[in-house]
This record gives C-alpha cells, structure tokens and sequence, in this order.
C-alpha cells in the first residue's frame, strides 16, 4: 500500500484541528509521526508535511527504513517496548529513546550512547504488557539516568485503549508527576486519544493511523 503524500498533509491539518478544538495551540504540541506498518515512503511522506521526527516501535523495522533512507536522516523516536541487547544496534540512529522503564535498560543506553536524550515511560495504567516504570519507581529512574550523564526530557506514556476515564486519570497522573519532577517534555496522547492528552497537559502526541490510515 503506497502511502499519498498529499492525503498525509490533510491527515495532519486534521490532526492540528484537533489540537486547537481540545484547547491548545498546535504549534505547542508536537506531532511525532508513526510509520509501525508502513514502508520508508511513509517517512518520506511524513518529512514533506513538515514533521521531522518519525517514530518506530520495532528495532529491525527502524534499522530497515533508516538503511532505506540513508540520505534523508529523519530524527528517528523509540517507543516500543525495548530490550536492553537491541540497544546496541540501534545507538548510531536513535535520537530520543521514549520507551526507558529501568535501571538495566538507563545503563545500557548510558554505555552505548553516551549523553543521549531520553524519555521515562510511566505505567500509570496497571498494563504490565505495555511496559512502563511503576509511578513511585519513576523519581529514582529519573535520578539513575540524570547520574549517569543522560538528558532526561520529560516522560511519555500509554491510555487504556476504549476507556476514556482509565486513560484519563492516567494521563493527569503522568503530567503532575512530570510536573513534580520539573520534566518539560510529556509524550501521552496517540489517534484515538489525543483529545484526552491535550486537556491533560501533552507536548507531543504519536499519531500513526490519523497520518497514514488503517496498517496493513
């Protein structure tokens, strides 16, 4: 399925339309592209709309696009779920690792990128399978990775899907403890619940399928 770089400019005006009816201006909160699902053409699309970062939840998968791509160097996000051994491979590509939730996985980053910017995921909804540090475990993590030389830029965090008040109370939770620990940056908020992520206090929404549509 080739993505339409016309549709994905709309999709974004749409998704900022959004972002000005929940109450916030959208040149305020960042909208991170997510291409999971999609080929290197849908970066490429991403990048003509403006948006400069892209993204990925797999290693393999931003390894393929960022070899695919060599020439254009979009400002690569991980936010999946990441094991400590995948850090090593992707070190000379990541420029803001999302998905940080313990201590083995600051260290390694520590070690293999020395300085780099990070986010602490917060596990503010009980869904061990999404990941994420336990809230009263996030101070210290924070901590850990400040001591070891990493740049610590906000947190980020997961909703509940089809449960607005779960995801609701989740996201107030995720933004008063950034705001307790004077961390700019709050990554919450994706396609289906943006809305409930601006109203919370989001700076930057991950926005795959009100991009590029349903994956394949």
């Amino acid at each position: 399925m080739t993505v339409d770089p016309g549709q994905v400019r709309r999709n974004l005006e749409v998704v900022r339309d959004r972002i000005a009816r929940a109450g916030a201006d959208p040149d305020r909160v960042r909208v991170l592209a997510v291409t999971k699902g999609f080929g290197p053409d849908a970066v490429r699309a991403a990048l003509d709309a403006g948006l400069g970062a892209v993204g990925e939840n797999y290693a393999q998968e931003l390894l393929d696009k960022a070899s695919a791509l060599a020439t254009v160097s979009p400002k690569w996000h991980f936010i999946g779920r990441l094991q400590s051994n995948k850090v090593r491979l992707l070190a000379e590509q990541v420029s803001c690792w999302q998905s940080v939730d313990r201590g083995s996985l600051v260290d390694e980053i520590a070690r293999r990128a020395p300085g780099a910017r990070i986010l602490v995921q917060v596990g503010a909804t009980g869904e061990a399978h999404k990941g994420g540090a336990d809230p009263v475990e996030v101070r210290a993590l924070v901590a850990r990775a400040t001591d070891a030389g990493l740049d610590v830029a906000g947190v980020m965090a997961v909703g509940v899907f089809g449960d607005e008040d779960a995801t609701r109370r989740a996201f107030h939770e995720v933004v008063a403890l950034a705001d307790d620990l004077a961390l700019a940056e709050r990554s919450i908020g994706m396609t289906d619940d943006l809305e409930l992520a601006v109203r919370a206090g989001s700076t930057m929404v991950r926005i795959g399928t009100g991009l590029f549509g349903a994956r394949r």
